[in-house]
């Protein structure tokens, strides 16, 4: 009797061994699966998710932690994905025209989505081509105006100084306009001593590093990593011959040339490139011997707002920036059939490439870049030819050079020489 007891205890004793090594087994089969050996663990950093260096990183993946949900919701929804390129040395944002009606406090949906959105491209700096607020009526009382700076700052340079983004913006012709009366005097003073007692409230710190800012905000110099970036008032046509010396001057400094590039900002452009602003009065006035002027001081890029299309161009050395817009009012280009965008644009500048700076421009409503080809490749505006960025005058076919000269003139078409063919990122 007792043996048989041995018996069955010792046939039950491996019965339970056995299980309990097969559960051990499951549960470790479970955990390698769960785990592989060659998997890789480590943290992703904020950079090499914004490079794009992790294969697993979508390149639509947030990059900051302050970028809201909503933001958030935005890139997931972008239809194909949000392209967010390679950083380089400097990285700025460009804006211009956020303005809607005259006096009116209310910004467009896209200004909002804009700077709700800075946190993904961690800008080192957001320039802004000009026309911040409504203004340029003379009905407008001194109380609008301050309501108009405020709505302003609660909209666009609040979020920037919470974010610690400098702010390199010029003057527009809604924000503090220089066009002037038969007598000399300016037709907006009211709007240009307001605008200046915003500017220079020290609650409205843009935080950019001045050198010369005896005249801000109409003209000033400031310099962000290696940049040297001027904002002279493009807000009307002229600009004052005492101006222009100290344009001379500044471009010329150790400052500027010692620099690493020279970006200038002004509201108006030099050449025409949308339909209802190529005209006079719409452009800066004597185009070709500002441009020759910021070419022999070795100006790379001008920025500027105001023609409410978006054109990245150049008309011989100096590449002509127009930004688009992202309030009231896009325009289509002229001699175009694309319809008018609300657009932002980021600038990847690289000191060691010869081209210096990369665009990725995009509409902001539905968050796709826009592509060079997409895009006329020359505008033959009513003061001269802009080249696409990518094109030179000698990639000109026959008729498109034939149609340039028979509008403006062979001396207008021909200013352009050839320039070398930038990069660009393209969903």
């Amino acid at each position: 009797m007792g043996y048989q007891r041995f018996l069955m205890g010792l046939c039950l004793g491996l019965v339970l061994s056995v299980s309990i090594a097969c559960s051990q087994r499951v549960l470790l089969s479970k955990s390698a699966v769960q785990t592989p050996p060659n998997a890789v663990t480590e943290e992703i950093s904020p950079d090499q998710a914004r490079e794009g260096a992790a294969a697993t990183v979508e390149a639509s993946a947030p990059v900051a932690a302050d970028l809201s949900a909503t933001a958030q919701a935005w890139i997931a929804n972008a239809p194909g994905g949000m392209i967010n390129p390679t950083r380089k040395d400097v990285r700025l944002v460009a804006i211009s025209d956020l303005n809607s009606a005259y006096g009116s406090t209310d910004y467009e949906p896209e200004v909002d989505k804009a700077i709700a959105l800075l946190p993904y491209w961690q800008p080192d700096l957001v320039v802004c081509g000009g026309d911040m607020v409504a203004g340029q009526k003379a009905s407008l009382t001194p109380e609008q105006i301050r309501a108009m700076w405020q709505a302003f700052d609660d909209h666009v340079a609040a979020p920037l100084r919470e974010q610690n983004i400098p702010f390199g913006f010029t003057i527009g012709n809604h924000d503090a306009s220089g066009a002037r009366s038969p007598n000399n005097t300016f037709l907006f003073q009211q709007e240009r001593d307001l605008a200046t007692a915003y500017w220079t409230a020290p609650e409205h710190s843009s935080g950019v590093n001045f050198i010369d800012r005896t005249d801000f905000p109409f003209y000033y110099t400031f310099e962000q990593q290696g940049i040297f970036f001027m904002a002279w008032d493009g807000s009307s046509s002229q600009i004052p011959t005492d101006k222009l010396a100290w344009v001379e001057q500044a471009l010329a400094s150790d400052a500027a040339q010692q620099a690493k590039a020279r970006i200038l900002i002004s509201h108006l452009p030099l050449y025409g490139v949308a339909v209802g602003r190529d005209r006079p009065g719409e452009v800066m006035a004597n185009a070709d011997q500002l441009q020759a002027m910021l070419e022999r001081h070795n100006v790379h890029t001008y920025i500027s707002g105001h023609q409410h299309a978006y054109y990245p161009g150049h008309r011989g050395q100096l590449q002509l920036l127009h930004t688009g817009i992202l309030g009231a009012g896009p325009r289509p280009l002229i001699d175009s059939s694309l319809p008018p965008w609300k657009v932002l644009t980021v600038i990847d500048v690289d000191f060691n490439d010869p081209e210096l700076t990369t665009y990725t421009t995009y509409d902001i409503q539905t968050l796709r870049t826009i592509e060079y080809d997409e895009l006329p490749r020359f505008l033959a505006g009513h003061n001269g030819v802009v080249l696409r960025r990518d094109i030179s005058y000698d990639d000109l076919a026959p008729d498109e050079k034939s149609f340039c000269e028979q509008r403006l003139g062979k001396s207008l078409c021909t200013g352009s020489l050839p320039f070398p063919r930038p990069r660009t990122y393209a969903a």
